[in-house]
């Protein structure tokens, strides 16, 4: 009789728990449902329709919205004047590079904070400063400093008896130099990483020092495969962000020069509500979130083959 009481007891107590996990989990459901489920399902209803920004003015001479199936999908990608097919390009293009140098940047930005050196925490602090910087000022600071007449930097090229670079001026160094300054801002990644860093048991160095493993052989075949969860986190996360890149052409390209900065979201933002076409401007996002999800589909499928498991259980 006592452990069937204490057995319905502890069933009461689950209960409990479980209808007050569920209360507290009602305002998050409910962020979500607003901000990402119900404007994405909302984007793609309206990308099958030619819903314009003249239907939501008083008096207007526009027909009423009308399903025009598949008609907006079709025509970014046929008509040349939308330059789909290169916002595709010039945003993965813009994403590799900054991805790919924002892990390797972040990574060794982190290793060297990590050892014992003078002024590490004031140097942890600035390496983080450009990240919690608004975006918008970094990118005109960055436009200023770039700048072929009158450039800080092109000054310093000039002095050092080199010549001067369009760096935002010209297509070909266009995304190359918006990618520099986003590896520049990456100080959350290196703070992940250094958290990393510190939590990779010192055991395991010990025991390559004792087998007489040198620095470089416990960094390649004990640090790093211990960091590739972080490893990993931080590139889907990269990932993720720069793909939605919007601030350097809002800010400072105005997708140019000669489109080489029409980013996948500026173009959006172009169809949307300069051209006012808003049924072509959801057929572009809802894309934009296809090739998203191949990407983080890619990485997450290729990801047991490199991410070491402590535990050595694969499963």
């Amino acid at each position: 009789m006592i452990a069937l009481h204490k057995k319905q007891k502890r069933g009461r107590a689950a209960i409990r728990e479980q209808r007050a996990a569920y209360l507290f989990l009602i305002p998050a459901f409910l962020g979500l449902s607003l901000i990402t489920y119900i404007p994405l399902l909302a984007a793609f209803f309206i990308s099958f329709t030619d819903l314009n920004t003249g239907h939501f003015v008083q008096g207007g001479t526009l027909p009423p919205v009308q399903f025009v199936g598949l008609s907006n999908y079709i025509d970014i990608f046929i008509n040349p004047s939308i330059h789909f097919m290169n916002s595709i390009q010039v945003t993965l293009y813009y994403t590799l590079l900054a991805v790919v140098g924002s892990i390797i940047y972040s990574m060794i930005i982190a290793l060297l904070l990590n050892r014992k050196i003078p002024g590490r925490s004031a140097l942890r602090a600035i390496y983080y400063i450009p990240y919690i910087l608004p975006a918008t000022a970094v990118m005109i600071t960055w436009w200023f400093l770039l700048r072929f007449d009158g450039g800080v930097v092109n000054y310093a090229l000039t002095q050092l008896g080199l010549g001067k670079s369009y760096f935002l001026g010209r297509a070909n160094t266009a995304i190359p130099t918006l990618a520099m300054i986003a590896i520049w801002g990456c100080g959350n990644l290196i703070v992940i990483f250094l958290a990393g860093l510190q939590n990779v048991p010192r055991v395991y160095h010990e025991a390559a020092e004792i087998d007489g493993a040198n620095s470089w052989q416990r960094l390649w075949n004990v640090t790093m495969p211990c960091m590739t969860p972080i490893i990993f986190f931080n590139l889907m996360m990269s990932v993720v962000a720069n793909l939605q890149v919007v601030v350097p052409a809002l800010a400072i390209t105005k997708g140019g020069p000669g489109n080489s900065t029409m980013f996948m979201t500026y173009l959006m933002y172009q169809t949307g509500f300069r051209r006012r076409e808003l049924g072509k401007a959801g057929a572009i996002a809802f894309v934009f979130f296809v090739v998203a999800a191949i990407l983080a589909a890619i990485l997450f499928a290729t990801s047991k083959s490199w991410i070491f498991n402590e535990g050595g259980d694969d499963k």
